[in-house]
């Protein structure tokens, strides 16, 4: 039961760590693709909140991993 938790909490911190680093390479590619065509502000404010969105999905889930190793420890 012990191995399986921790094989759970591992995959959920690989998942959060896959959504930051992807994250993080969509907005990069937002910006340099908005510089290339020229778009309009208001792409670059929505690629902004999408990888705002998912990098606040990446703090929770990291504060509920931390809690569950908290419990699981005591």
């Amino acid at each position: 039961m012990e191995q399986e938790t921790e094989k759970n909490l591992m995959r959920q911190g690989r998942l959060t760590a896959m959504v930051i680093v992807g994250s993080m390479f969509f907005w990069l590619f937002a910006q340099w693709i908005g510089l290339q065509f020229g778009l309009a502000g208001r792409f670059a404010i929505l690629a902004d909140l999408i990888t705002l969105a998912a990098l606040f999905w990446a703090l929770v889930n990291c504060f509920f991993i931390w809690r569950k190793r908290q419990d699981f420890k005591g």
